[in-house]
């Protein structure tokens, strides 16, 4: 341990050095390294004053430099320094790329040369976006100049958007020219090396016809003497009628070090009407491992030249990776529960809860029933309680039934989607939200989805500094295929990392599960975690109406002695109905008891719902009820036999429990939320997703009737321990419990 944190505090220290030498570093480049632009404006100039009234001059040729600092820069330039020619060309490919940073090591290097310089514009110079900057730091792509009684023209052919137009130009210029002698300098080269090259193919050679010939054409025409390319790692020399054509590349490439492949110079000499042209050889290498670094250092030394931004960036990084490492190191660490928080106050005291989510009734699914039971219990006990969430226009005449008897504020709704409409996307910008929360000044805000209208309650909460406690209700993977990214990007990534983030903002953190709990902790959620079980009214589900049952089983038409298999679900995919589907399509062709499966709940997925029970011959077995409202349930759960269940995005699985309370065992699909609730063999099974398996269990409590009613009777037990009353009374404790901490945590600071 005493290794780790000594480990930790040198990466603290060395991370400060790194930090002070960016900025140390930035004041360099901005005070002593002067940018560049145009610079062959400057070179032209001494090369036109050096050759001014001469006769006799040398020049030396180099290509494929490729940013090289181990050959070019440490071994080429002293030697050009010292030999007496009057300017440098590059045939083409200085940089190793188009980026900034190539281009800034590149000047870096041409620096150290005593004399003028020249670059032709090559294939590298011109790669990732490189053209633009080419242009700002050295000129036009193609040129020409007279020096001496020589003329000197630059070709660009690495855009062939602009053959033509040069092909006019470059007939104007041979045509007026009076100079003795004629050079032309090329990225690619014309003919085709007489040796055969290092990685050589066709590519390497300037092929469109319509420029190539052409340019022939016009270097026999007006007697250029010598043409220079490079782009290959090699030195060729051959003659076409009075025009020699000259490949060079050997400054600083990849080379095999043998009588084709070697580094080198080309030196041109011109005397009168004599010109003179000698390759001169170079007995030099660089390693591997030193041309990477190289690279890796020119990468670096760029991104100050980008913009303040890149710098701001890399810097504003290794500041967070300090303050993370301070935050390890040098702050003390407790992560035992404080036994010091007292809630008592708080838990004798009425408090004012507000609570956000993103859906409630008359929308029917779990979490709304779930805040609405809670409302319930905690009004019950003489807290104040608001709910803020969307508007439902659809359903207006519901949710103003529903608003005459609880304390809600509806958020206009920014966009309705479903079948039905019956999905509300509310107005997570909307300044009623902070208004009626402000008004309310709750003592704790209770969010219900970690996304859009909780943020806004969560940035609220923040303002009147009072603490937030969030529900994990759902698992979020499952819905991937409600959002409009990958699905598995979604599922795997993005639905964790969304769920810890907003976690990790809250003061308390409610499961109704163990599993939930756990998974929670496995994604990186470090706040307290409460477990706390849904409550559901218990009693309301003992009381029984035979007459209303009778005429509910007149209305669905149900037969004395058929079986009542009872599901509740959302017709949504990731409630995984047609699973059961499947399973009761088998059941049908082997069952000899009648049955009916009853599927209460309604959703987007309705109509696909219905194609398939009609395919797979269900019609006369299934039962769609629609949407059943939650006062009428109780009649619903009491008509079954066996409560069916296979949805594996539950945090709890509320509806079973409800199903219990009305004395139904359960067969469920094993998952996360289903484990804690549904005891295997003492109020239900719990099977793997497999229809055999499932089918297995399902049959066997059809067929056993002593079996289903002695789990139907301890399935009621064990919901009677979920009854509302003790649900509202516990999360009190959590609100007093997280109040408490809060208030103890300021009086810290």
């Amino acid at each position: 341990m005493m290794r780790k944190v000594f480990g930790l505090k040198a990466m603290f220290y060395l991370n400060i050095v790194i930090v002070a030498g960016l900025i140390g570093y930035q004041i360099y480049l901005n005070f002593f390294e002067k940018d560049y632009i145009t610079m062959h404006t400057v070179q032209l100039d001494r090369i036109e004053q050096q050759l001014q009234a001469q006769d006799k001059f040398s020049f030396a040729v180099v290509g494929n430099i490729n940013n090289s600092v181990g050959v070019f820069e440490r071994k080429i330039v002293p030697r050009l320094n010292q030999s007496g020619v009057d300017f440098l060309v590059s045939a083409g490919n200085a940089t190793s790329g188009g980026g900034e940073d190539k281009y800034r090591a590149l000047y870096g290097t041409l620096s150290h040369l005593e004399i003028p310089y020249l670059l032709t514009f090559g294939e590298n110079e011109a790669s990732n976006l490189g053209d633009f900057r080419f242009y700002q730091h050295f000129g036009p792509y193609f040129y020409e100049f007279s020096a001496a009684n020589s003329q000197f023209i630059f070709l660009d052919v690495t855009t062939p958007m602009s053959f033509d137009w040069q092909l006019r130009w470059l007939e104007d210029v041979l045509k007026s020219s009076t100079a003795a002698h004629k050079f032309v300098f090329m990225g690619k080269p014309l003919l085709t090396a007489s040796k055969e090259a290092i990685f050589d193919s066709a590519d390497n050679y300037l092929r469109d016809t319509d420029f190539t010939i052409p340019l022939l054409t016009l270097f026999s025409q007006y007697k250029v003497d010598a043409v220079f390319s490079s782009n290959l790692a090699v030195y060729d020399r051959q003659r076409h009628g009075d025009t020699e054509y000259i490949i060079t590349g050997g400054a600083g490439g990849l080379m095999l070090n043998n009588d084709v492949s070697f580094y080198h110079y080309v030196e041109v000499t011109v005397d009168g009407d004599q010109i003179s042209i000698a390759e001169q050889p170079l007995d030099v290498g660089q390693n591997q491992f030193w041309r990477t670094l190289e690279s890796l250092w020119f990468f670096i030394h760029s991104l100050f030249y980008v913009g303040y931004l890149n710098f701001i960036l890399l810097l504003s990084a290794f500041i967070v990776i300090a303050i993370k490492l301070y935050s390890k190191v040098f702050r003390d660490r407790d992560y035992y529960p404080n036994f010091d928080i007292d809630p008592s106050p708080y838990e004798k005291q009425p408090l004012r809860v507000a609570m956000v989510t993103n859906n409630y009734l008359p929308f029917i699914g779990g979490v709304p029933i779930s805040i609405e039971r809670l409302q319930r219990g905690l009004s019950a006990a003489g807290n104040a309680v608001l709910i803020i969430a969307p508007d439902y226009p659809f359903q207006a005449e519901q949710q103003q039934q529903i608003d005459q008897q609880q304390p809600v504020r509806r958020i206009p709704v920014a966009l309705s989607f479903g079948e039905n409409k019956d999905l509300q996307v509310a107005n997570a910008f909307s300044p009623r939200i902070h208004r009626e929360l402000r008004q309310f000044k709750p003592d704790v805000v209770h969010l219900h989805h970690p996304f859009w209208l909780s943020y806004s309650g969560m940035l609220c909460a923040r303002s009147l500094a009072v603490p937030v406690v969030y529900t994990y209700h759902t698992r979020l993977e499952h819905y991937a295929h409600f959002v409009p990214l990958p699905t598995r990007l979604f599922r795997n990534f993005i639905s964790h990392l969304l769920i810890k983030h907003f976690a990790e903002r809250c003061d308390g953190i409610i499961v109704p599960t163990y599993s939930a709990e756990e998974y929670l902790r496995m994604i990186g959620v470090k706040k307290p975690i409460f477990v706390q079980p849904t409550g559901i009214d218990y009693d309301k589900f003992q009381q029984r109406d035979e007459a209303a049952l009778q005429r509910l089983r007149r209305q669905l038409k149900l037969a004395d002695d058929e079986l009542v298999y009872v599901t509740v679900s959302r017709l949504s995919q990731e409630k995984n109905i047609d699973f059961m589907l499947d399973a009761i399509a088998e059941l049908k062709q082997r069952e000899h008891r009648p049955f009916r499966f009853i599927i209460i709940g309604d959703g987007d997925e309705r109509s696909r719902i219905e194609s398939r029970i009609n395919t797979l011959g269900l019609s006369d077995v299934v039962i769609l009820t629609g949407a059943i409202p939650p006062e009428q349930m109780v009649n619903y759960y009491q008509l079954g036999d066996i409560f069916l269940f296979a949805s594996k995005s539950e945090t709890q699985g509320m509806v079973i429990l409800e199903a219990m309370a009305a004395g139904l065992p359960v067969v469920a699909v094993r998952s996360s939320g289903i484990d804690d609730v549904v005891q295997h063999k003492s109020n239900g099974y719990k099977t793997p997703e497999n229809i055999e398996v499932w089918l297995r269990q399902v049959e066997r409590l059809s067929q056993q009737d002593e079996l289903r009613q002695r789990l139907a009777n301890q399935a009621q037990q064990f919901a009677k321990d979920y009854a509302i009353e003790h649900f509202a009374e516990d999360i009190k404790h959590i609100y007093a419990h997280v109040i408490a901490a809060k208030k103890q945590a300021k009086a810290k600071h």
